[in-house]
């Protein structure tokens, strides 16, 4: 198994009701700025290291909080690499199939909308283990958030790389790895739900997918829509086919729908087309258990789809008639 030790910083707009949000293409809690790895030896010591800065998009000047926690300027965010490139780079330096390991749960989620935000190929990610869960197991014997810090405190680890830096986070979630059993830690951490995951209390947060799959030879947007892997998902939780709404057109290739189980209730699904070779296409497709703020946010993706398609139509109808009165004249 190739383990990997990951951190990422990201930034994000001043507040919630910035205008960046509502040119976001998808919901987004920040775009990586960041990228920080650590590759464990045999013995599960910290060896090779990764470091990358990365240019946003959307989120193009520094938050005043994360410029404080992670020193990085406007000048320092526009020296970085654009995403694509940043993340070809991490992947050529881990390889296919590899794990990573981070300390907590929102790098993950982080990462995962990112990569979903540019478009870009995760299936050589084989999988995640959030050490703060097995250290809660073996350790503490809790299921909460818990500092990066006060367990290396617990194990007399010297921090002597800098915090909220990604490259130096990862580095110290890695002197962790060896001082507690990481192979049965994510035995446990693997037998709880399916998704490698404790229950979380309130104050975790971020959205987690139940399900994310690679689904590929699509001759069209057409053939893919008619597939059952897409008109009739099955549910994550049980399995039963899901009844979908109708999908929404966010553009650039991404679609949304919501989804209804009898049994387990509603789902967000989300996914976006990727042309490949050979003249086929794949779909990334994740589905998220519906809270409210998942619903609001579809809502208004659906009601700016429909004023899309309004507007659209009335430009038609316009150029339409202008066409037929210059006949006419």
């Amino acid at each position: 198994m190739k383990y990997v030790v990951v951190d990422f910083e990201w930034n994000q707009a001043y507040k919630p009701q910035a205008s960046q949000y509502k040119k976001l293409p998808m919901r987004l809690l920040g775009e990586i700025i960041e990228i920080g790895a650590v590759r464990l030896n045999d013995d599960l010591t910290p060896g090779e290291e990764f470091s990358v800065d990365v240019r946003p998009v959307y989120f193009r000047t520094m938050h005043f909080k994360v410029k404080k926690l992670t020193g990085f300027d406007n000048k320092r965010l526009n020296r970085g690499l654009p995403f694509k490139e940043a993340m070809e780079k991490f992947h050529e330096w881990c390889g296919d199939g590899v794990t990573f390991i981070t300390w907590g749960r929102d790098d993950r989620n982080i990462m995962e909308q990112n990569v979903e935000l540019h478009g870009l190929d995760w299936s050589w990610i084989s999988g995640w283990v959030n050490l703060q869960v097995i250290y809660g197991l073996q350790v503490s014997g809790q299921r909460g958030q818990q500092s990066l810090s006060s367990a290396m405190e617990h194990f007399g680890i010297e921090q002597t790389r800098q915090a909220h830096d990604a490259l130096g986070d990862a580095y110290n979630t890695g002197l962790l790895c060896s001082h507690i059993d990481l192979g049965e830690g994510i035995k446990q951490y693997a037998s709880y739900d399916g998704s490698g995951e404790l229950p979380l209390k309130s104050s975790d947060t971020g959205p987690e997918p139940l399900s994310h799959e690679c689904l590929a030879g699509f001759t069209s947007k057409d053939s893919a829509f008619k597939d059952p892997r897409i008109s009739s998902p099955p549910c994550p939780r049980c399995g039963e086919s899901l009844t979908l709404t109708r999908w929404v057109d966010q553009g650039d290739r991404r679609y949304m729908a919501l989804g209804e189980c009898r049994t387990d209730g509603q789902f967000l699904l989300r996914m976006r087309f990727k042309p490949n070779g050979g003249d086929t296409l794949s779909v990334n497709r994740l589905i998220y258990a519906a809270d409210e703020d998942m619903l609001s946010f579809f809502k208004m993706k659906v009601a700016q789809a429909r004023k899309r398609s309004r507007l659209t139509h009335m430009r038609r109808k316009k150029k339409l008639h202008t066409r037929k009165k210059g006949i006419v004249d």
